[in-house]
């Protein structure tokens, strides 16, 4: 199987955001439990609605996302062979960082507003 470096991803809002290191993605169904009489005993379920958010975070670089911005979120493995996913998402949480000896460090938390898109890059 093909393995594909995270070393060029990115993470996009409008222009790609500078200083950052690091995005994880949480894209998830809500199981909806749809076991009747029939069901012998075995639960069975439907696929309900989708929920996304996530997670980035770098080296701070410029002005900071602001608290409840809504952005246009752009999360990319790898410019030319991987996935690129899509959505507008709402910042949620902001977290500084910062040490004595240590460069200036942001993480924000997001969750997705709509539906997310996923495409290939390559």
């Amino acid at each position: 199987m093909g393995k594909v470096t995270g070393t060029k991803g990115y993470v996009g809002a409008s222009t790609a955001i500078a200083g950052i290191t690091q995005w994880n993605l949480d894209y998830t169904v809500d199981p909806l439990e749809t076991t009747d009489f029939s069901a012998s005993g075995v639960a069975t379920y439907i696929t309900g609605i989708t929920r996304w958010s996530g997670t980035f975070s770098g080296y701070k670089d410029g002005a900071p996302k602001n608290l409840g911005a809504s952005v246009n979120l752009w999360l990319a493995e790898y410019p030319s062979a991987g996935n690129i996913w899509k959505g507008t998402a709402f910042i949620t949480g902001i977290h500084p960082a910062n040490t004595f000896d240590g460069i200036v460090q942001y993480a924000y938390d997001f969750t997705g507003d709509g539906a997310i898109t996923v495409a290939s890059t390559a």
